[in-house]
């Protein structure tokens, strides 16, 4: 009689334990990945006027949260939809002089006129994108691609100019489009995975003009991105 108790004790201790298992399996089954990320770039400005070109090191960091919505059972597609923060500057010889008429912008035509120029702008930002990975619950070395469009809101918007001689001016340039837009793409290995971002709309807005000729630059980020989570 004992034995068949013994033998019926261990039957349901299995049984228990499966189910535990299939239940953490469920459970675990549920995974998101790549919810915060934060990224480091190097900042092209496209479609520049004649004479106007880069100087220094143009960088950008940006930094969010993306929801991370699955689309499939196995989990490997899915749309994330976030928002972040971003800094991105531009260092260029246009430089902004602000008037009381509004902005005027001219061109340096030497290094030798200045130290530092540059625009600066801090950005709320929205990133939608289509994701793909092969990644798994147990699996945290994968392949990713993600692409889409980020949204973005210019809260401070800056033009600065640190000449040789004199101090520096700095103000908030309102010629600076709030909103701006563009194409992202992500993709990469395990850790390290290359960002692209092109702009579909122009730093300054409609109108503005250097020498006579529009200014339509139109930024170009290129650099890394890391995700948690």
């Amino acid at each position: 009689m004992m034995r068949y108790l013994y033998g019926f004790f261990l039957l349901c201790c299995t049984s228990v334990a499966a189910q535990v298992t299939v239940d953490s399996t469920v459970i675990d089954s549920r995974y998101l990945e790549d919810q915060f990320y934060i990224g480091i770039t190097y900042n092209f400005l496209l479609n520049q006027p004649e004479g106007v070109s880069q100087r220094n090191l143009s960088y950008g960091l940006q930094a969010g949260f993306i929801r991370d919505i699955p689309l499939n059972q196995s989990r490997t597609t899915a749309i994330g939809l976030g928002l972040g923060y971003g800094v991105y500057s531009y260092y260029s010889n246009l430089m902004a002089m602000e008037a009381s008429e509004g902005v005027s912008y001219s061109i340096l035509e030497s290094d030798s006129d200045f130290e530092r120029n540059k625009i600066e702008t801090h950005m709320l930002e929205v990133p939608l994108e289509v994701r793909w990975r092969n990644s798994s619950v147990s699996e945290y070395k994968f392949w990713r691609i993600y692409a889409g469009m980020k949204f973005g809101y210019v809260f401070g918007g800056r033009s600065k100019l640190v000449p040789t001689d004199t101090g520096k001016v700095s103000f908030y340039n309102d010629d600076i489009r709030d909103f701006q837009y563009g194409l992202t793409l992500n993709f990469g290995y395990n850790t390290f995975n290359l960002h692209a971002y092109y702009s579909l709309a122009s730093v300054f807005n409609d109108g503005v003009s250097v020498e006579g000729e529009s200014l339509n630059s139109k930024p170009l980020r290129i650099g890394l991105i890391f995700y948690i989570l």
